[in-house]
């Protein structure tokens, strides 16, 4: 079952439910019970303007499924990319993007899943190479449409020596799932795997995300952050697989959630598994309110309650914000997080 090919073949029955282990929080069969038509081209000259446009060296479009981008950077190349991925309208459209870092080269992809208010079904498949010594910053903002169901899925390949540093940060969707899965080699490659999702009303978010360790020597850090309020419903599955063999990894990986009303809904599943005996692992998952003492200290000092209120979520998920490195990413995150808090 797979969404690309429910979208090829306009067969619902292709799309994955709740039978599906890995989708059962984000049942897409149970949701669309037929194919919208296939969505009308767009002319990308008439976007507004995007988030990342004036700090990325070039920009790319991928609009309702049309174009093929490609990033290449040669050997010992630094670039920042913008990679806009546009959905309006209410049809169905599938699209694939190709990233491929050499030797020594440095990317910065700035990322972003923008759609209107249609009703539309997007996916969106991404492979993603980056060779020996080679660094990948990958900043994704998603803000998909209330009405839209959005699914985006990347393959990422290291090879020894290399890094990969992702953080997503997303609003949700009618359906939205951001998955990312990377073949670790161990040889000191470095993995960071962060996110931030900020939900309200109806919407509904899943960020799975699974990293293989193959051999000795590798490292993970992986820290989420969620606030969810009114009917929203946060979704969270992570994996760490260490494979025989692959000692001395080092992974670690931590979620942790706010629920700000009695209906939204958080469900998450941490994992980790284990072939290896010389390891450093271990996770960490929480789920509840916000401090009520910290935010009584907050009022008692002349602090307004939905601003003591904004300022301690801004403070939770800002921890996650802090560890981008690209110094104007990290601005433009650190904005639209206090714009969603309404700071």
């Amino acid at each position: 079952m797979s969404v690309a090919a429910a979208i090829r073949t306009r067969d619902a029955a292709e799309l994955p439910g709740k039978r599906d282990e890995d989708w059962r929080w984000t049942d897409l069969r149970g949701l669309i019970r037929a194919l919208p038509e296939p969505s009308a081209p767009l002319d990308e000259t008439n976007l507004a303007a995007g988030p990342f446009d004036l700090i990325c060296d070039d920009l790319q479009v991928l609009a309702n499924g049309q174009g093929a981008p490609r990033i290449d950077l040669a050997p010992g190349e630094t670039r920042s990319v913008g990679l806009r991925v546009v959905a309006q309208g209410s049809g169905s459209h599938a699209g694939r993007v190709i990233v491929s870092l050499a030797a020594g080269a440095r990317l910065t992809l700035l990322e972003t899943y923008e759609g209107d208010e249609g009703s539309y079904l997007a996916q969106t498949s991404l492979t993603v190479t980056v060779a020996e010594g080679a660094h990948l910053e990958r900043i994704v903002l998603a803000a998909d449409g209330a009405e839209g169901v959005s699914v985006s899925q990347a393959q990422v390949e290291l090879s020894p020596g290399a890094s990969f540093a992702q953080t997503v940060l997303t609003s949700g969707a009618r359906r939205q799932r951001l998955e990312t899965r990377v073949s670790h080699p161990g040889g000191h490659a470095q993995v960071r795997m962060d996110g931030v999702y900020l939900l309200a009303e109806r919407r509904h978010v899943d960020i799975t995300t699974a990293v293989t360790h193959e051999a000795m020597h590798g490292t993970t850090d992986q820290l989420v952050k969620g606030v969810v309020r009114d009917q929203a419903r946060g979704v969270f599955q992570g994996k760490i697989v260490v494979a025989r063999g692959a000692d001395h990894t080092d992974a670690r990986m931590g979620h942790h959630a706010l629920v700000l009303s009695d209906r939204a809904e958080v469900d998450a599943k941490p994992e980790l598994e284990i072939y290896a005996d010389d390891v450093s692992c271990a996770h960490g998952n929480t789920v509840g309110a916000l401090d009520e003492d910290a935010l009584f200290y907050a009022r008692q000092r002349g602090m307004p309650e939905d601003d003591a209120r904004a300022l301690l979520t801004e403070a939770f998920v800002g921890e996650v914000v802090e560890r981008i490195v690209h110094d104007g990413a990290r601005a433009v995150a650190a904005a639209w997080t206090a714009a969603r808090l309404g700071r």
